[in-house]
């Protein structure tokens, strides 16, 4: 290959690799050339000769993939383009696993892992990790402030959504939401109650309803809220399933949403608000562009250019028939 771009193997090695200075049209012969001939650069012998193994870890406890899935998708896209492989390792939540997983990418020789879940709540540093191994922390933030944890801005996203409610001319908004010990449910509420404080408003109940992240929860909760302010125009839900279930209940009760009543969901998880009646407008947190982020400042912590610190990616407001 260096033969046919006409320059020496080290120059070639370079070029290949995006290091040394040479000049744009000598890099371009050797990336020609190597085309050609279907050249693929040995990346053994690059980790040999770099210390690196080209390899990043990707720890999560969502089995079920609702939330790790489209964060390692984004991950995926911003290392991809540096032919950085992932490795996914599922703990289920249990620590015995996570430390299982945590060794053997430490017996691999990751570059970094990217640590994730399907809450928001804070969690602890990963234990045991070696020295010059970074982390970053996605969707569920490290409880150490010098970590790198990158998270969605759920204060702007009920933000988004109060807005949206308020902009239409509801008035008397209900929250109902899930586990009143869940970081997301608790926050979810609290950002709601301040916004509509400010709008000189309060919760059409007088309080936030906690309960499951269900739709059985949604169904039961609208069932409450209706009895105790039947002059409720409104539903602000803690996420998706809540919300297609208050969309049943008013269904049946041959309330018309969004005329009488509007729905606001929040994830945008699509067999949820696809398939409810009508599609739900909802928030959505922007998973994939936090695994992406995540995954940008993994390498910059890689290259020893480190940003610790909360990192929050805003949420987008997604109208559909709801409200």
């Amino acid at each position: 290959m260096a033969e046919l771009a006409g320059v020496s193997v080290g120059t070639a090695s370079r070029a290949l690799s995006g290091n040394g200075r040479m000049r744009p049209e000598t890099r371009r012969r050797v990336k020609d050339a190597a085309q050609s001939l279907d050249f693929r650069p040995n990346q053994q012998a690059q980790s040999l000769h770099t210390g690196r193994s080209w390899t990043v870890g990707l720890i999560t406890t969502d089995g079920i993939g609702r939330f790790s899935i489209p964060v390692l998708l984004g991950a995926e896209d911003a290392l991809g383009a540096g032919r950085i492989s992932v490795l996914l390792c599922d703990t289920r939540g249990d620590l015995i696993r996570e430390r299982h997983h945590l060794q053997n990418l430490m017996d691999r020789r990751v570059d970094g892992i990217i640590v994730t879940g399907r809450r928001t709540d804070p969690r602890p540093p990963l234990p045991g990790v070696h020295d010059g191994v970074p982390v970053v922390y996605a969707l569920s933030p490290s409880t150490d402030p010098l970590d790198i944890s990158i998270v969605s801005d759920d204060e702007q996203g009920c933000g988004l959504a109060v807005e949206h409610l308020l902009s239409s001319g509801r008035a008397r908004i209900a929250h109902v939401t899930g586990p009143a010990h869940h970081a997301a449910a608790a926050d979810r509420a609290r950002f709601t109650e301040r916004l509509l404080n400010d709008a000189s408003l309060g919760f059409a109940t007088g309080r936030a309803h906690f309960g499951d992240w269900s739709e059985a929860w949604g169904r039961r909760v609208a069932e409450t809220v209706l009895r105790a302010a039947p002059d409720t125009d409104a539903f602000f839900c803690g996420n998706d399933q809540i919300a297609r279930g208050v969309t049943d209940t008013l269904r049946e009760r041959g309330v018309r949403v969004p005329d009488q009543v509007a729905v606001v969901g929040y994830d945008n998880w699509d067999a949820m608000t696809l398939a409810s009646r009508p599609p739900l407008t909802t928030v959505d947190v922007d998973l994939t562009e936090i695994g992406r982020i995540a995954a940008l400042r993994l390498l910059e912590a890689i290259d020893e250019k480190s940003s610790p610190g909360l990192h929050r990616v805003p949420c987008r407001l997604i109208v559909r028939d709801s409200a």
